[in-house]
């Protein structure tokens, strides 16, 4: 390989790294200005952010007290609560069925998998498909994401049904 061809290689490599960490970043800008009026309001004694940060921690903690409240509660007793809430009867009947579901919390947007498990028997030509649905709809109205599969199974671990969400 020739020192031409070196070079050449090694710009087109560079070239491709610096396009996959900066198409990686975040391009958001705040402004300069405002970074270093909200630091200096900080530092300052009486300051109107720190009041103002006191205010937002009061909100914060009751925030952090629901989430804790939700992080006690299984992903499926999570689910079945929305449901009970928010959705149909012909879904709150379905959802009933619903023992286990994995996956929901931890999501990308990338390629995000949820799994949901039943008490439904026969598989996919049993008595589980056309409630498999509601369930996975139910469930698409619970979670949101740009790429993400939800499948439903029954008590034998056989597929049910599937959907977006």
């Amino acid at each position: 390989m020739g020192m031409k061809s070196k070079i050449a290689l090694g710009a087109v490599v560079g070239i491709v790294v610096i396009g996959a960490v900066s198409a990686n970043t975040d391009h958001t800008d705040t402004g300069s200005a405002d970074k270093g009026a909200s630091a200096s309001a900080d530092r300052q004694p009486g300051g109107g952010a720190k009041d103002a940060g006191a205010d937002a921690g009061q909100g914060e903690g009751q925030a952090e007290n629901t989430e804790k409240a939700e992080k006690k509660l299984s992903q499926a007793e999570q689910f079945k609560a929305f449901v009970e809430e928010n959705g149909t009867p012909q879904e709150k009947e379905a959802v009933a069925h619903v023992t286990k579901v994995q996956g929901a919390d931890e999501q990308n947007d990338i390629l995000d998998t949820a799994d949901i498990y039943t008490d439904f028997t026969g598989g996919l030509m049993g008595e589980g498909s056309g409630p498999a649905k509601l369930i996975a709809s139910a469930f698409a109205d619970w979670k949101q994401s740009e790429n993400g599969l939800v499948t439903v199974y029954d008590a034998d671990g056989e597929l049910l049904g599937n959907g977006q969400f």
